[in-house]
């Protein structure tokens, strides 16, 4: 406007008076100093992410740079707040009402966003989406993680699958193993504890009860209700059954006599760094691992294969997302709207997932070569398969969640120590969930 004024000091009121007009909100030519667009302000969305890195935060640049281009009418600012404090910055935001319109969403943080209001509820936007009638099962499940409502769209999906050392497997004639016993039996041929090679990564440390239960699960088959994990779909804890104490059997085997003694204290990052260094054969671990695996190995030293089942042929994996949702107090919903199906879309989406390492949230995917083959094709093909790899929700919903995690490493430990037997470590975490079972429904 400083332009504007110097230029009305020499001419007449009248055409001063055009000329205001022109630039006023009631017929502003495209670009003008307000900011206006075809005579309409635009509209500002304010967006943070979570689990950030430069990486991701880059590709989101440039992905809203290409929202804002085919939305002339509105932009977009990201908020990248440090890896270690966002959740945080993002609950701060929340509870002053900050200017917020779309969110990064997580599996963890859903439930405590949704007790507190702070989401839309996105299910008459999401019957308008023509994506998201291909969104995967696993996909779909996440989505309407809570109370069978869509309260945000994954943007990838988080599960396991086996990596094997193809070299170590190929200089003995080995073939990835198909079930627990097989892992078992074939790590029993890669370990060689006076050379420090061993057939798999154990995991004692934190983490320890997710791989206690993923094998509890695959030993009742089955039988586990995918909604409440911990639970069989007739009513019994997992850890109640005899397959349990099978399972916990086997469990304390594989790490006696084919991981690393010092893995009873293992946790993510030396897991995978056991495996790259050529110390374990053996590691199952989520598709955030696949870039460093790649990054550490060359091609050809390692692959990846489906996860091992249980006796009945049946393997569970915890589903795990994270994704965009949209603020309840949003004062641009639509927009906001427009910005989550875009960045959803199965181009975008696509970009991102080869971007971030998760699996993308669309059918189409499977066709994609990239997911096709190489690390990425054994979640595509238990995709396939969903009635014998089976995705279940976590049970983080439960009050004693936090002390099932401490319990999985130190009663976890003290079992594949030998001071406590299987049937008392079942017996133990059957009485814990019933209850906490008994607990949730009081």
């Amino acid at each position: 406007m400083s332009k504007l004024t110097k230029v009305a000091s020499l001419v007449s009121i009248p055409v001063m008076a055009s000329m205001l007009a022109a630039c006023g909100g009631n017929g502003g030519s495209e670009g003008g100093a307000s900011g206006e667009s075809s005579g309409q302000p635009k509209v500002k969305l304010t967006m943070i992410e979570s689990l950030s890195s430069p990486k991701r935060t880059e590709f989101l640049k440039q992905a809203i740079g290409e929202f804002e281009a085919q939305n002339p009418g509105i932009t977009v600012e990201l908020i990248t707040p440090p890896l270690e404090s966002a959740d945080s910055k993002i609950n701060q935001m929340f509870s002053a009402k900050q200017t917020l319109d779309v969110v990064e969403v997580r599996d963890v943080t859903v439930k405590q966003f949704v007790n507190n209001g702070y989401l839309e509820k996105l299910d008459s936007y999401a019957a308008n989406w023509p994506d998201f009638s291909t969104l995967t099962a696993s996909a779909l499940t996440m989505a309407k993680d809570i109370d069978n409502t869509v309260y945000y769209i994954p943007y990838g999906i988080y599960q396991r699958q086996l990596f094997y050392r193809k070299d170590l497997f190929d200089a003995k004639g080995l073939s990835a193993p198909k079930t627990w016993e097989e892992l078992y039996e074939v790590g029993k041929k890669l370990t060689d504890p006076a050379q420090n090679k061993y057939g798999y990564s154990f995991r004692g440390g934190s983490g320890a009860e997710q791989y206690i239960t993923q094998i509890v699960q695959d030993y009742n088959g089955a039988n586990v209700n995918p909604s409440d994990s911990v639970f069989n779909k007739d009513g019994s804890n997992i850890f109640s059954t005899p397959g349990a104490v099978e399972a916990l059997e086997l469990y304390k085997k594989i790490y006696k006599e084919i991981s690393p003694p010092d893995s009873a204290n293992w946790a993510f990052s030396e897991q995978v760094q056991g495996f790259t260094s050529g110390t374990t054969a053996m590691l199952i671990q989520d598709p955030d691992t696949i870039e460093t695996v790649a990054s550490s190995l060359e091609e050809g030293q390692w692959a990846t294969a489906p996860l091992p089942t249980g006796p009945e042929g049946v393997s569970h994996f915890v589903l795990g997302s994270a994704g965009w949702g949209m603020t309840s107090y949003s004062e641009h919903k639509e927009e906001a709207w427009k910005l989550i199906s875009f960045l959803s879309s199965p181009e975008q989406n696509l970009k991102f997932a080869k971007t971030s390492g998760v699996i993308p949230i669309h059918t189409t995917a499977s066709e994609d070569e990239f997911f096709k083959t190489g690390a990425y094709a054994p979640y595509i093909q238990m995709a396939q398969e969903p009635d014998k790899y089976v995705g279940v929700k976590p049970f983080t919903n439960y009050k004693g969640y936090a002390l099932y995690k401490q319990n999985g490493i130190e009663k976890g430990q003290a079992f594949i120590f030998g001071k406590i037997s299987a049937q008392d470590l079942a017996k133990e975490f059957s009485d814990f969930w019933n209850k906490e079972k008994a607990q949730q429904q009081s």
